[in-house]
């Protein structure tokens, strides 16, 4: 590409370096008849300066924001199918992320600042009336989290479904020991909890009913799985499986059981949740219960480019089905 710079815009155009600065910074002070001739030229010799700039200045923005957590495999799955749904339809694409330091709010004020068209907002955490305000003045779409009563969009896995199928699997190999990870405040938990504890329920596995705290991190995995070791090495069993938050718990936890000399799945089972790239790249595959994260993103691309262009549209969702993958991980228990 030819390396044009700030002046041969200006050049081109026939006006002066400063105007040409101000029709990118979308400022007043030149004519529409000056920004539509600056911007013509931008695009005929391919100078780019700031995208986010040149859109504002042809009008709405056609900008996604995107907020996504560092650190979370399956988010970065998601965002890998955002971005060619939204260049399929004309969008581009910016990213804010939460990180040690940089919380939700923080994060999500930044996509503000720079005047997205619209948010996608991975796996959020915040209050359900923070999300509401938020939707009501941007249009807005929360994936992996169900938001009910609020005013966005909803894209989400049908967890309940996920954590049956799971069970089942389990169930079905000879498993009555099942422990679940918790996962904390992470998106689609609660619904995961709830549904672990009504299967145990439906299969007559009420007493062995046990949940430990987590997250959707290695860490809660790690935490877990030396409990569950220590409890092992005062004389309480193993549980026969475990049924982790997700699939960064569910690695988390298949260290420790590594460390420590517990056989899986011969001694116990695992089960994650997610089926992030992630859990494709270990010695044993992970069995765990499949998002369609491609899937996911196209809904939620749509459901942001249609919010944008009819901003009167009703909240919508969508609730895709889940699909179990069994890998090297789960297997009958041991006998005796």
């Amino acid at each position: 590409m030819p390396g044009y710079q700030f002046a041969d815009v200006a050049a081109k155009a026939g006006v002066s370096r400063a105007l040409v600065s101000i029709v990118f910074r979308n400022q007043p002070g030149a004519s529409q008849e000056t920004r539509d001739r600056v911007l013509r030229v931008a695009d005929e010799i391919g100078y780019r300066p700031d995208s986010a700039a040149r859109l504002l200045a042809r009008g709405r923005s056609r900008t996604l924001g995107v907020l996504l957590t560092v650190h979370q495999p399956f988010q970065a799955d998601l965002v890998e199918g955002i971005y060619p749904e939204a260049e399929r339809l004309g969008y581009e694409v910016l990213l804010s992320a939460t990180a040690q330091g940089r919380d939700e709010a923080k994060s999500i004020e930044a996509l503000l600042s720079r005047r997205c068209g619209a948010l996608i907002l991975l796996g959020p955490v915040s209050q359900d009336a923070d999300l509401d305000e938020l939707g009501r003045h941007n249009p807005t779409v929360s994936v992996g989290r169900r938001v009910p009563h609020a005013h966005l969009d909803n894209v989400h896995t049908a967890d309940g479904k996920g954590i049956r199928m799971a069970m089942d699997h389990l169930v079905e190999l000879g498993h009555r020991r099942i422990v679940h990870i918790d996962g904390g405040r992470g998106p689609g938990s609660a619904e995961r909890r709830r549904a672990y504890r009504a299967a145990m329920r439906r299969h007559g596995l009420e007493t062995e009913i046990r949940v430990i705290p987590g997250d959707h991190t290695e860490e809660s995995g790690l935490a877990a799985g030396r409990r569950l070791v220590a409890e092992r090495d005062s004389g309480t069993a193993l549980p026969t499986a475990v049924l982790a938050a997700n699939d960064r718990c569910a690695m988390g936890l298949l260290m420790t059981f590594t460390r420590s000399g517990v056989d899986v799945p011969g001694e116990v089972s695992v089960v994650g949740y997610d089926d992030s790239h992630l859990s494709h790249l270990m010695p044993i595959g992970l069995t765990t219960v499949r998002q369609d994260a491609l899937l996911m993103a196209e809904h939620a691309v749509r459901f942001a480019v249609e919010r944008l262009e009819n901003g009167e549209l009703t909240p919508r969702e969508a609730v895709l089905d889940p699909k179990l993958v069994v890998r090297g991980t789960s297997g009958p228990p041991r006998k005796g």
